[in-house]
């Protein structure tokens, strides 16, 4: 048996090899890293296709870049979308690895060999790594084809090998499947430069066809939890408005000689994170946040050694607080009830899967509808309680006036005196949809609103509007009451 396959045989069997050799391909996010890690110090994405594309990661004795997403053997191109090629023997890939970026798409060439490498500087001495990448083999499942088989290593500028690790036959899937193959490996004591180095040691030819994202190192340290006190797990969701404090506290392992601690935030759900001033012990009170948002926090940790290098710090698990809105309540404009006839409350609520009640909820046809009918039997005020799934709340009220019927004026005089300068239609409610218009003896329309206050001042265009007797008719939308119609008079 090969030392490939004893390995393989102990990573089934969960027994932890030296750090030194310890591989496991995987498919998800699962990680190598039995402590905690750090950011990726190094990841390579392939989204900066013109820089990646005429970079010196790839030989150009072995292969050659090429703007095409079907490259050829010895050929290899950077791109977010392949499809149809070589007679559809390759699967359709349209996303890299997360699915918003490029991806390195490679043919092998017809000799086994290099086919990426790159010197890798940003890393700490004598400190432990993950290595990972992301493979996709793209040939379809139905086609006979070579299938790729790689060698990750990790190596001294001088050409002293750190670790290596070889991946197997890359599996055909029946849809693009991306597999993550990675390691740890530990930098040297005198200098953290390193070379990595991925082989390809398939022949080309009829398959060996490979797409290959998001190569990254990230620093592996011990153990470093993380808890919020008094609470029993990472994730408290509030309202806007809470005043709670919250005591965030984390250790770290006895591993750590002189560690040095840093608690660090994030609002983008960990695409950035930032130093908080004066957060430097093992615990953090977190004061109350005004805004809505997604605060994330972790503690980092560091030896006093390299703790200059924010790059080798070691972070723990994540404690998050959610400030969630409060849901909208609005219950709308009072309200005019003609007796005999229903009115429908204007009212708005949302926020984040809300439930509301009306209360009181007598003469309601449904005390949980945003916008019931009701049908009064006197004056009343109605109250909207909108609650969240997160438990923030929020109400608003509404005043029902309720009255015998719809009275209009007879007569106005628009003189500018302050009494009595427009004609208005008192508890005519702008919900019962109603249509107005006035004419004058002749037939013409002098004033039309529809659904809105009625407020005619006499005028037409700007114009005065002569003395005399005007015909109004009131409509309502889909019938709701009678029509009205008579005279009135305009009196100057």
């Amino acid at each position: 048996m090969t030392q490939r396959h004893i390995l393989g045989c102990f990573i089934r069997l969960g027994v932890l090899l030296p750090s030194s050799i310890l591989v496991f391909p995987r498919i998800g996010v699962a990680q190598i890293c039995t402590g905690s890690l750090g950011d990726p110090v190094v990841k390579l994405t392939f989204d900066k296709t013109t820089t990646i594309g005429a970079s010196s990661y790839v030989p150009p004795s072995a292969y050659t870049y090429i703007a095409s997403s079907c490259p050829n053997d010895g050929y290899y191109t950077i791109t977010n979308y392949t499809t149809g090629c070589f007679n559809n023997s390759w699967l359709t890939v349209s996303a890299d690895h997360t699915g918003g970026g490029n991806y390195m798409l490679v043919n092998a060439s017809y000799q086994p060999g290099d086919f990426f490498i790159s010197t890798v500087t940003d890393l700490c001495p004598n400190t432990t790594y993950e290595f990972s990448a992301w493979v996709l083999n793209v040939m379809q499942p139905f086609f006979p084809s070579i299938r790729p088989n790689l060698t990750f290593r990790i190596e001294k500028p001088d050409g002293t090998v750190l670790a290596s690790y070889d991946s197997g036959d890359v599996p055909v899937q029946g849809s693009p499947t991306w597999v993550q193959y990675g390691f740890l490996f530990t930098t040297p004591v005198d200098n953290a430069q390193i070379v990595l180095r991925l082989r390809n040691n398939a022949p080309g030819g009829q398959g060996n066809d490979l797409a290959i994202d998001d190569i990254a190192f990230r620093p592996c340290g011990a153990k470093i939890m993380a808890g919020i006190q008094n609470n029993t797990t990472d994730t408290i969701d509030v309202c806007e408005g809470n005043t709670n404090s919250y005591t965030f506290s984390g250790n770290a392992s006895s591993q750590y000689q002189s560690p040095v601690y840093q608690w660090q935030l994030s609002k983008d759900e960990g695409i950035t994170w930032t130093d908080i001033p004066g957060a430097t012990e093992t615990t953090y009170m977190r004061l109350p946040t005004a805004a809505r948002g997604k605060y994330w926090y972790r503690l980092t940790v560091v030896d006093a050694s390299v703790a200059g290098i924010t790059s080798c710090r070691i972070a723990s698990n994540l404690l998050i607080i959610n400030v969630h809105p409060l849901p909208v309540a609005d219950a709308g404009p009072d309200r005019v009830y003609v007796k005999g006839y229903p009115v429908t409350l204007s009212a708005v609520a949302s926020g984040e899967d809300i439930s509301l009640t009306w209360s009181p909820d007598a003469y309601m046809d449904d005390p949980a509808l945003i916008q019931p009918t009701v049908t009064p039997a006197k004056d009343i005020t109605y109250t909207l309680a909108v609650q969240s799934a997160f438990n923030c709340r929020n109400k608003d009220s509404v005043n029902i006036r309720v009255v015998d019927g719809i009275y209009v004026p007879t007569a106005f005089t628009p003189n500018s005196d302050g009494r009595n300068d427009s004609w208005r239609v008192p508890f005519l409610d702008v919900g019962l949809g109603a249509d107005v218009k006035v004419f004058n003896r002749w037939g013409q329309l002098v004033y039309h609103v529809s659904s809105a206050i009625v407020s005619w001042d006499g005028k037409l265009n700007g114009q005065p509007q002569a003395a005399g007797t005007y015909v109004y008719l009131i409509t309502f939308k889909d019938h709701k009451m009678p029509d009205l119609k008579g005279t009135f008079t305009l009196i100057r």
